[in-house]
């Protein structure tokens, strides 16, 4: 499984594991212009533009295919069945103002000619999205979705359109195709996020799924493998409260059976990361202000396991999901904690300072780490790991010059198979000596003078958050303290309105009232969850004056009746909520 490389130097291929030699299957392409590299899904074919030509290969037989006239190429990519090759330019006007000439080609990879040409002038989101077969395309069209099928791209197929849709995400995996869309809120309306399964478009009845916020100037939409799911971090770009320079980020979560959900994140601050495990039943959330939370949830949005906090930004799952990396990189020291995920245990701390990429190889033993050009134009290189911690081969490129990518050959689902967790570290590269870690400054009154350790922050260890069997004498986390707590208030409360109630008449009328009496107002600490606790409080309290009409022989409206029919489902609702379900 190569690895290809593409910097000033030219872009080559070098083996993987265990001989990391240039393969001569490729041959390295000198030139210092190169663009754009991309891989087709499967791994067989390789794509690139050196500022000449976009030239195409056959990785495994090592021919070219194709070779393309398109020298100002940047962007590219392979359909899902390598049926078609997609490149983007950046979209120009001419001189004399009049519209550009379309920048967006599609090309049959098996006849070599251009299917179509499309003008799309903005470079993110620039690739129109395969379903997993090919039997759907879709690309965003001033705020609709147009669908093209089997890859006949004269004629749109189905249009989805809602006010504004600014974005858009296709479910992995077979068939039905499954579409998340995102609609910004204007003029006081919310933002939302809806599922419709193709090509059921006729309106909000026909969602899968619906999920409205305020505070979003922008989401990222993920799908779990499986496509039963999606997370969305809706993220503004200023926290108007002023805590935050990240501005500020929300988790939501919705099932394409329908139900939605906000995640309760138990730290402040913004979300770094969020991933899905390959196996579709959990994802992890990297969040918190500095240092930074890391939790393991499941399908109900409940905690399974938390890592504890420590310096990180980032988590990748290996390939079969058995190996969690949690890193920092970025304006982090490139600390890892490398994780076996099903028993929870801690499997190494690596650390790889000054790198702007991680990722895994497809045979999920090997990671790669990279320090790339622009983010950083000093010590461009990389590194190959074991996920035990061991380096087993590391490419510095000379001070002249530098690197912009690396990038694994990608394999399908299943060619290699999931290996038992390692703790024993493999054998590093020889001769290696492990980089000392930077020691502290210490002022020269100190220098002579026995260190004593400060911490500015004491880390939280990690814990497992699945209720334990049989009880347990573990003390209780924080969060854990403070739900305990608010549920021994209710619990009191609620004894203390049948005591009430038991004392005489007057009392005994509402229940309700005297629970809402004797509990203090809580704050659950998320601005968004107590005002739906207040709306909430609000309905029932005028639930209970229609009530009271209704006692006092008063002939009630049909929509009051319904009013009153809803309130069960309300109080369930309130309880789910305040004790953060």
């Amino acid at each position: 499984f190569p690895l290809a490389v593409r910097g000033s130097e030219g872009l080559y291929m070098l083996n993987g594991p265990p001989s990391f030699t240039e393969s001569p299957a490729f041959q390295r392409d000198s030139g210092k212009n190169c663009k754009a590299v991309a891989f087709s899904k499967d791994g067989s074919l390789f794509a690139w533009c050196n500022g000449e030509k976009v030239n195409v290969v056959n990785v495994t037989r090592t021919g070219l295919l194709h070779s393309f006239d398109l020298p100002k190429t940047v962007c590219l990519e392979f359909s899902p069945r390598n049926n078609v090759l997609a490149t983007w330019q950046a979209y120009a006007t001419a001189k004399d103002g009049t519209a550009g000439v379309p920048n967006l080609q599609l090309h049959d990879l098996r006849t070599g000619k251009c299917l179509k040409s499309f003008v799309q002038k903005k470079m993110q989101n620039w690739c129109p999205c395969w379903a997993d077969d090919e039997s759907i395309c879709a690309r965003n069209v001033n705020n609709e979705v147009h669908f093209f099928e089997n890859n006949n791209f004269n004629t749109i197929a189905n249009k989805l359109h809602l006010q504004k849709v600014s974005d858009f995400v296709l479910s992995p995996g077979a068939q039905p195709t499954k579409v998340a869309v995102y609609v910004p809120g204007s003029k006081g309306a919310p933002s939302f996020v809806r599922l419709y399964q193709y090509p059921n478009f006729g309106g909000p009845q026909s969602a899968l799924a619906n999920k409205s916020f305020f505070k979003a100037d922008k989401v990222t939409m993920l799908w779990n493998k499986k496509a039963t799911a999606v997370l969305v971090v809706a993220s503004t770009e200023v926290d108007k409260s002023g805590a935050s320079y990240y501005g500020e980020q929300t988790l939501h979560y919705l099932a394409a059976s329908g139900e939605s959900a906000v995640v309760q994140l138990p730290k402040n601050g913004p979300i770094y990361d969020v991933a899905w495990s390959p196996s579709s039943v959990e994802f992890c959330a990297v969040y918190g202000f500095m240092p930074a939370k890391a939790t393991v949830f499941n399908l109900k949005c409940d905690p399974v396991f938390d890592f504890g906090t420590g310096p990180r930004n980032a988590a990748y799952y290996s390939p079969h999901g058995h190996i969690l990396v949690l890193a920092g990189f970025g304006n982090l020291r490139g600390q890892m904690e490398v994780w076996d995920v099903k028993n929870y245990k801690l499997i190494s701390k690596p650390v790889a300072p000054d790198s702007t990429y991680l990722a895994w190889c497809p045979d999920g033993e090997h990671m790669v780490t990279a320090t790339c050009a622009p983010r950083l134009r000093v010590s461009n290189g990389y590194k190959i790991w074991h996920y035990t911690g061991s380096v087993l081969h590391a490419h510095l490129v000379p001070s002249e010059q530098e690197m912009w990518q690396v990038l694994w050959q990608p394999f399908l689902d299943g060619v290699f198979p999931e290996r038992a967790v390692r703790y024993q570290a493999v054998p590093g590269e020889p001769g290696r000596a492990e980089p000392r870690p930077a020691q502290a400054y210490r002022p020269p009154a100190l220098r002579n003078k026995p260190v004593t350790s400060s911490k500015l922050h004491e880390d939280e260890p990690p814990q497992n958050m699945k209720p334990q069997l049989g009880g347990s004498d573990r003390p209780l986390s924080k969060t854990a303290l403070k739900n305990q707590r608010k549920h021994e208030a209710k619990k009191a409360a609620k004894q203390e309105a049948k005591a009430d109630a038991h004392q005489g008449p007057a009392q005994a009328k509402t229940p309700q009232n005297a629970l809402q009496s004797t509990v203090p107002a809580m704050t659950t600490g998320d601005p968004e969850l107590d005002k739906k606790i207040k709306n909430l409080k609000k309905k029932l309290k005028a639930i209970e004056q229609l009530k009271e009409q209704a006692a006092a022989g008063k002939q009630l409206e049909k929509n009051q009746v319904e009013k009153i029919q809803k309130e069960a489902a309300l109080l369930k609702e309130l309880e789910d909520l305040e004790l953060g379900v």
